[in-house]
């Protein structure tokens, strides 16, 4: 290993991270000992760190679930991967019980997240078990111009609007309208867009919504200036003029705030599909009653199953959807400062924390 263990330790909430050295080694049988890339700072680490919102593994914890690196040691069964360059499923299924098998392997019930489950990859190594990793072609890396620690937000940020996106059964010619164009829903209007639909951007930031036309967003509306039935009134009109599907709208609410599923259960039409990305501890009142009459479904998305990993990497290695504009690397020593600018919105671009770099 080039350099030695070490990982940045929460220990209460809210509280500063410390630097820790750990033994990283040796892994058990079917485990894989990573050096770290790159770990992208999510929404959901900042729910953990600043909201107390539980994490399985209890405190101390290393934070961090979006991770790409290479295999620095193998345990038996594992050797296949020694050296290899991959990417860490966010949600690690165990792969044999009856929800994996049945192909909800994100609902494991004895899955590992790191950062949540496990200790995670704000660190220099990660131990995790092999089963799910999603190799990266280092050549496809090369020729797309990204550097390995580069990719580490497909492991959440990309992933899982991907398999909401496929989830969702979006096609040539649907509607999809994305609520929330932050980290996760910037890459739900891209995806969206590269199966071939006309999708609607919705947001409070203008600066966002402006730059969103420019990847895939057909239309931008700015929620603070359009609200309630004058927002879908505006959606209608827009899918009038275009030809497009006046029901079975494919709805995906990715900003995890109050205001945002509220702007999505109201946008529900006949034959709508409502996709909830994003995660709120907050609560709203609604009228269920409106997915009956609309005859309507409603879908959580936890994660991404690991078998749909290396398709939605490769819709980044292709250049199918854009990556580099919305990332932008920094130190791993510089955890706590970036935390701090994440949770106060000063960030433009989801954080990749390096180490050494």
């Amino acid at each position: 290993m080039s350099t030695a263990p070490h990982r940045w330790t929460m220990t209460a909430v809210g509280e500063p991270m410390v630097k820790a050295d750990f033994d990283a080694a040796p892994p058990s049988d079917n485990e894989v000992v990573v050096e770290v890339a790159g770990c992208g700072v999510c929404h959901t680490d900042l729910g953990f760190y600043y909201d107390g919102v539980r994490v399985n593994h209890g405190l101390p914890l290393t934070l961090g679930h979006e991770i790409s690196g290479r295999v620095v040691a193998t345990g038996k069964g594992a050797e296949a991967w020694q050296g290899k360059a991959v990417l860490i499923p966010a949600v690690i299924p165990c792969g044999v019980c009856d929800l994996c098998l049945s192909g909800h392997g994100t609902i494991c019930r004895t899955q590992q997240m790191p950062g949540n489950d496990i200790q995670g990859g704000f660190a220099t190594h990660i131990k995790v078990p092999a089963r799910g990793l999603c190799p990266v072609d280092e050549k496809k890396l090369a020729a797309a111009g990204f550097e390995l620690a580069d990719i580490s937000v497909v492991a959440d940020a990309v992933t899982t609007p991907y398999q909401a996106v496929v989830q969702a059964e979006v096609q040539k010619g649907d509607l999809a309208i994305v609520i929330g164009i932050g980290g996760v829903g910037s890459y739900a209007v891209q995806i969206a867009n590269a199966m071939g639909a006309t999708v609607v951007a919705i947001d409070v930031d203008q600066a966002k919504l402006d730059n969103m036309a420019k990847y895939g967003a057909g239309l931008t509306i700015n929620s603070r200036q359009v609200q309630g039935k004058d927002l879908k009134k505006a959606i209608q009109t827009f899918v009038k003029e275009k030809g497009l599907p006046q029901t079975c709208w494919k709805i995906f609410e990715c900003s995890g705030t109050v205001p945002g599923q509220d702007t999505a259960f109201g946008l529900l039409t006949f034959g709508a599909t409502l996709s909830v990305v994003g995660f709120t501890m907050d609560k709203i009142e609604l009228r269920l009653s409106n997915l009956m009459a609309f005859h309507a479904r409603a879908l959580g998305n936890w994660g991404c199953l690991t078998e749909l990993y290396p398709a939605a990497l490769d819709l980044v290695l292709e250049k199918k959807i854009a990556l580099a504009p919305f990332i932008e690397k920094h130190p791993l020593e510089k955890i706590n400062e970036i935390f701090e600018a994440a949770h106060a919105h000063k960030l433009t671009r989801r954080a990749i924390l390096v180490p050494g770099k």
